[in-house]
């Protein structure tokens, strides 16, 4: 008989440290990190109702998102993020989430991104137009109403904001909904003040499908009927022309998609100048290569293809604060991971965010440094980092999010000088890894000569 290896747990004494870990940063992650470091790179937490087995490192990562992933399956018909997607392509394993993955990758491709750079900077134009000169803006609030006009304004092809404001609270809502809390060891709590905003974001969204499908026959009949390529770009009309979509399934796509797509971009973006306030230097090497490359041009693709550093600088913050800092599954038959044996039915969570903070593989892994992405960077082995996930199920929109983070950013620093006011920023784990209380930076205009 196979010898058994079970994964190690934490004794009475890291079990106390973690504690105070827990009471000194009221973090999630700072516990991680003390587990991480007192017990090792693969261990298994072990709370009341929740024990789930926790890994760190390339091959863990290799082996749950490629060579081992059919030994999983992703989330359980009482997960709430399974509630509020229902069909999402993020929830959906299997031939499923296959079938969807395809329907939407055409209009998330490069080629077809990159067309979207010019509304991308009218986007960000607009929010920058209600920044008063010297005043200081909460960019965790600014970048995500941004991130919301850019995703329906060019993967929707809708004009969000005369229903931004009225959709605000519904969005912050479900994405309160799918961020962890109690329901992780009480799946079936009751959750008050939900059923009312997630509803009317629901309603929103079938009406946008109703509008669309109307379009397109009426598009269809002026033809003859003769089926029209999807307009390129357009995620909604690409959902609506394919076969076997029904209004639902269209509407766990794109909820699925505004959610994690608006909310990672949210994220990054609000990390990243937060870091870039934090790192003057930083900040002054990012705004002259912007200087250097686009002046004072609109941004075009060239203008995007050079802008070397600042790719660095995205990068960087991403390995530092990965949006999804967690990457969640359930054992679907008993398997083993690294050497550890998993019984079938546990949870298993690959941290992004300790892989990118791993010792092994990082030098001085805790100091923001950009230049470790440059082309003299350092080289670490593949899947340790992951900040898109790994194999089959890598983001989908990942080539949307770089971009979109590049002529966000340039376009940022080509306009203003931003510096912080001093508060203090730490890592929240909802349904992404975002800077709470905020990033309050003080915005000046910049004056070119």
């Amino acid at each position: 008989m196979d010898q058994k290896c079970p994964l190690p747990v934490a004794g009475p004494e890291t079990g106390l440290t973690v504690l105070k870990g827990l009471a000194r940063e009221r973090s999630l992650l700072t516990a991680l990190e003390i587990m991480r470091d007192e017990v090792g790179p693969a261990f298994q937490i072990t709370l009341p109702g929740f024990q789930p087995a926790v890994l760190v490192g390339p091959e863990s990562n290799r082996q749950i998102m490629v060579s081992r992933r059919d030994h999983f399956c992703w989330r359980g018909p009482s997960d709430p993020v399974t509630r509020l997607l229902r069909h999402g392509v993020l929830v959906e394993d299997g031939a499923q989430h296959d079938y969807l993955r395809a329907q939407m990758e055409p209009v998330l491709q490069r080629t077809q991104v990159v067309g979207h750079i010019a509304a991308m900077q009218t986007y960000t134009d607009r929010v920058m137009d209600g920044w008063g000169d010297g005043t200081v803006m909460d960019m965790l609030v600014e970048m995500r109403w941004l991130a919301l006009l850019i995703f329906m304004g060019t993967l929707v092809d809708v004009e969000f904001g005369p229903d931004l404001e009225r959709l605000w609270r519904p969005i912050l809502r479900a994405i309160k909904y799918i961020s962890p809390g109690l329901w992780i060891i009480w799946p079936d709590m009751p959750r008050f003040g939900y059923t009312k905003p997630l509803a009317q974001l629901d309603e929103y969204l079938f009406e946008l499908v109703r509008q669309r499908r109307q379009h397109v026959t009426e598009d269809q009949r002026g033809s003859g009927g003769l089926s029209k390529a999807p307009v390129a770009g357009d995620l909604l009309t690409q959902l609506v022309r394919a076969p076997g979509m029904s209004d639902d399934l269209i509407r766990d796509q794109i909820l699925t998609m505004l959610i994690a797509g608006h909310d990672t971009s949210t994220a990054l973006l609000a990390w990243t100048l937060h870091l870039l306030a934090e790192h003057p230097s930083v900040m002054t090497q990012a705004q002259s290569e912007v200087d250097r490359v686009v002046g004072r041009a609109d941004l075009t693709l060239a203008h995007v293809d050079h802008l070397d550093y600042l790719d660095a600088v995205i990068k960087e913050t991403m390995r530092l604060y990965p949006p999804i800092h967690i990457g969640n599954r359930f054992v679907a038959e008993d398997t083993t991971i690294s050497g550890y044996d998993l019984q079938a039915g546990t949870r298993v969570m690959a941290s992004i965010y300790l892989s990118h903070r791993d010792e092994r593989y990082w030098d001085a892994p805790e100091v923001f440094h950009p230049a470790r992405f440059g082309a003299e960077g350092e080289r670490v082995p593949p899947f340790t980092y992951i900040p898109f996930g790994g194999g089959p199920r890598v983001c989908i929109g990942a080539t949307f999010a770089q971009i979109e983070a590049k002529v966000v950013l340039a376009r940022l620093l080509q306009q203003f000088t931003l510096t912080s006011d001093g508060r203090k920023v730490r890592p929240y784990m909802g349904a992404t890894l975002e800077p709470h209380p905020g990033v309050f930076l003080r915005v000046r205009r910049r004056q070119h000569s």
